[in-house]
């Protein structure tokens, strides 16, 4: 499975329709892989609490649509990365899986809402299920950014819902990347999980974001990894290693529920 991260850095000087075009052009530079996924809020950026409301959509809104048409046409699952989503009177920070034809296979909405010196869980609803979903190359479970802090969402994923790969979409800050950093490989390794993240870069509403974007495979180790400027972090993923490294190394099986 080849993937790509795209890593894009946040300019609060474009447009929204401007942004998703842009995006939508470093999506034609992923032409031939598999699996794409985008940052979280991009279209709006995290930092922008004023404009949550007002740059909300459906699922199926005008960033749905064209991520999904371009998946199609690329011919490659895409994670649409996040937007604000409006349902029902409520708004969430959510985000979708297609599939190569552009198809809606799996929603998520971000059930972690950050609430240190930041206003999402002021104006989000925090999402309640855990998404994961099946495709050819196994299973995929979707997460978001301050998610990532929460051991048990990824375990209850790998263990509970079967998944093989974490994709997590991201606006995190740099002022953490220590964590960032540790938290993408510990999550992987503890769960004997492929994880694909993919963090924003720039200055958010003067806030700057990390970048370091990465893949990390099931036994902890960084496959690649971004630094903090905008670029595609790619790999290539062999078919069944999940599989293969759960029965060489055993962990999840090890485990002592009654302790």
């Amino acid at each position: 499975m080849k993937v790509s991260s795209i890593q894009l850095e946040i300019k609060n000087s474009r447009s929204k329709d401007g942004t998703i075009d842009y995006v939508l052009s470093l999506m034609d530079r992923c032409a031939g892989d598999d699996l794409i996924i985008l940052p979280e809020l991009w279209n709006v950026g995290f930092f922008g609490y004023d404009e949550y409301k007002s740059s909300s959509e459906p699922i199926n809104g005008k960033t749905a649509s064209a991520i999904s048409k371009k998946a199609k046409e690329l011919g490659a699952y895409v994670y649409s990365g996040s937007f604000v989503e409006n349902k029902d009177g409520k708004y969430y920070n959510a985000s979708v899986l297609f599939d190569r034809e552009g198809r809606d296979i799996l929603e998520y909405r971000k059930m972690h809402l950050f609430s240190y010196n930041c206003k999402e869980p002021e104006i989000l609803t925090p999402g309640e299920e855990i998404s994961v979903a099946s495709t050819e190359f196994g299973r995929f479970g979707l997460a978001t950014c301050y998610d990532l802090r929460f051991p048990e969402l990824f375990r209850k994923m790998a263990v509970e819902k079967g998944a093989e790969f974490f994709l997590v979409t991201s606006a995190w800050p740099f002022p953490r990347v220590e964590a960032w950093n540790a938290l993408n490989q510990v999550r992987a390794l503890e769960n004997t999980c492929y994880l694909i993240s993919c963090n924003a870069v720039g200055v958010d509403r003067g806030v700057r974001l990390a970048g370091h974007s990465q893949i990390v495979d099931p036994w902890g180790y960084v496959l690649a990894a971004s630094g903090y400027e905008e670029t595609i972090v790619r790999a290539e993923i062999p078919a069944g290693s999940v599989a293969r490294i759960r029965k060489e190394f055993p962990v999840l099986k090890d485990r002592r529920l009654t302790v």
